[in-house]
C-alpha cells in the first residue's frame, strides 16, 4: 500500500511504526514542515512544506490558534497536491493531527482511511487548566478559547475513520461518539534498550565520578516548568539537602515552556523557582544540585540508570515517554498522584504516589526511600515487569499499532 504520514517533526511518535511497516513492503511517505537535513527516514521519504505566510498581527486572541493550524493546514494541502499530481495516492493517511496540517487531505484523497493520533482534547476543567490554583487563568475568558482551540479537533472528527491514543485517561478526555473510534495502543517502550545497568558511570563537571553506590535523585522534564511540577520538585529539596548529606539532584530540561504560560518579565521558571530555595541552601548543598539541561537521549539513559530515586509530577495532562522509561529501567518511582499516573503507578507496588502540591510529603518519600535500598530494590522490579508487559514496542505496543494499521484499511469509507 501507499501510506501517507504527518507529523510536523516527521516521525515523531510513529518512528516504530513507520520503519516497520516499510520492512513489510509499503510504501511510506512522511510530510514534515521541518526540513531536516535527510529526506528519507529508515526507508520512507520526507516531504516538506512551508508556510507561506505567518499569523495575523492582533488577531483575536481567542481564535490565533485556529489561524495558525489553517496556515498549516494549507501549506501542507498544497504540497500535497504536488505529491498528489505526481501520482501518489495514499491508502492510508496517519497524522498526528494537533498542529492542523491534516485538515483538508481527506477532501484531496477521498478514498484514503484517515487515522489520527489523539493525544489531547482540551478541557475547561477537570484536566490542566485550573489544576494549579497558584497559577490561575489570568482572563475570565480562557475557558472560552480552549473551547475554540477544540475546532482543530472537531473538524478532524468529522474526516476521521479513527483514532489512537497512548493512554486511557488521554483518550478520555474525548468526547463521544469519536472516542469510541478511539484505539489505547502506547508508543512503546524499548525495554531492550532501557535495562538497569549496575556498572553504570557519570562524569559531572569534569571531576564528579557518580555511580550506583551514590545518592542520586532525578528529575526529567522537556522544559522546566510548573506544568510538570518543577516547583513543587525545587520546593521539596531542602527539606531533602538537609536530611541527606550525600545526596545529589540531577535535574534535566530546558530554560523555555513547553507547556502553559511563560513567566513574566523575560524570566525562566528555572531560574525563579530555584532562586526561591536558594536561600535556604549552603554552599554545599548548592553544589550537589546539577541542572544538566537537555543533553544526548544516550546520557539520559545514563542518568536514570544511575538513579537513585526519580521523581515525576505532572498536571492532569499527557503522560511524558520520560516515567516509562524511567520504569523500564528499574527506577524506584516517587510520582504525583494525578489521573494520568494511575495507569502505570501502583501506590507502594510500581512506585509511590503523593499529592502534587505536597512537597513536604514529596521529600518524606524520597527520603525514605534513600533510607531503604530493599523497598528502592522492590519498586524498582516491579516498575521493570510493568512496562515488560504491559509497553514493550516490540511484544505488545508496535503489534498492536500494526494491527491498528491493518484495521484501519478494513474500515469503510465515511465519504
Amino acid at each position: 500500500m501507499n501510506i501517507l504520514f504527518i507529523h510536523q517533526n516527521f516521525p515523531g511518535q510513529f518512528k516504530h511504526l513507520v520503519p516497520s511497516l516499510v520492512q513489510k513492503g509499503h510504501n511510506v511517505v512522511g510530510m514534515s514542515i521541518n526540513n531536516k537535513k535527510d529526506d528519507t527516514f529508515e526507508g520512507s521519504k520526507i516531504i516538506f512544506y512551508k508556510p507561506s505566510r505567518g499569523s495575523t498581527k492582533d488577531v483575536h486572541p481567542w481564535v490565533s490558534d485556529f489561524e495558525t493550524k489553517v496556515i498549516r493546514a494549507e501549506a501542507c494541502l498544497r504540497r500535497a497536491i504536488e505529491l498528489k499530481d505526481s501520482g501518489f495516492d495514499p491508502e492510508v493517511i496517519i497524522a498526528h493531527h494537533g498542529w492542523g496540517e491534516s485538515l483538508f487531505l481527506k477532501q484531496l484523497w477521498p478514498k484514503a482511511k484517515l487515522g489520527i493520533y489523539c493525544e489531547f482534547f482540551y478541557l475547561s476543567e477537570g484536566a490542566d487548566v485550573g489544576f494549579d490554583p497558584e497559577f490561575p487563568p489570568e482572563d475570565v475568558g480562557e475557558k472560552f478559547r480552549l473551547m475554540l482551540k477544540n475546532i482543530n479537533n472537531i473538524m478532524h472528527f468529522q474526516n476521521a475513520d479513527a483514532g489512537i491514543s497512548p493512554t486511557y485517561w488521554q483518550a478520555s478526555t474525548f468526547p463521544e461518539p469519536f472516542r469510541s473510534k478511539i484505539s489505547i495502543i502506547h508508543d512503546g517502550i524499548d525495554t531492550e534498550k532501557l535495562v538497569p545497568n549496575a556498572k553504570v558511570k557519570l562524569i559531572l563537571n569534569g571531576t564528579l565520578a557518580l555511580t550506583k553506590k551514590d545518592e542520586v535523585i532525578t528529575f526529567v522534564n522537556r522544559n522546566l516548568e510548573p506544568y510538570r511540577g518543577y516547583h513543587i520538585f525545587m520546593r521539596s529539596l531542602p527539606k531533602i539537602m538537609q536530611s541527606r548529606s550525600n545526596a545529589n539532584i540531577l535535574i534535566i530540561g530546558g530554560d523555555q515552556v513547553s507547556y502553559g504560560a511563560k513567566p513574566k518579565n523575560n524570566e525562566s521558571w528555572k531560574n525563579i523557582f530555584f532562586n526561591e530555595i536558594r536561600p535556604q541552601l549552603t554552599e554545599d548543598q548548592l553544589s550537589r544540585i546539577f541542572f544538566l539541561g537537555n543533553i544526548a537521549y544516550s546520557d539520559f539513559i545514563s542518568v536514570l540508570q544511575l538513579s537513585s530515586v526519580h521523581v515525576y509530577l505532572t498536571y492532569p495532562f499527557v503522560l511524558s515517554w520520560s516515567l516509562l522509561e524511567a520504569m523500564s529501567v528499574g527506577c524506584s518511582i516517587v510520582a504525583s498522584d494525578t489521573k494520568p499516573l494511575h495507569e502505570v503507578i501502583v501506590h507502594n507496588e510500581t512506585g509511590r504516589l503523593v499529592d502534587f502540591f505536597d512537597y513536604k510529603k514529596l521529600s518524606k518519600d524520597i527520603c525514605d526511600l534513600l533510607e531503604n535500598s530493599d523497598e528502592r530494590i522492590r519498586l524498582g522490579k516491579n516498575a521493570r515487569n510493568f512496562i515488560r508487559k504491559n509497553y514493550d514496542l516490540k511484544n505488545v505496543c508496535l503489534p498492536k499499532q500494526l494491527e491498528w494499521v491493518d484495521c484501519l484499511v478494513k474500515l469503510n469509507s465515511k465519504n
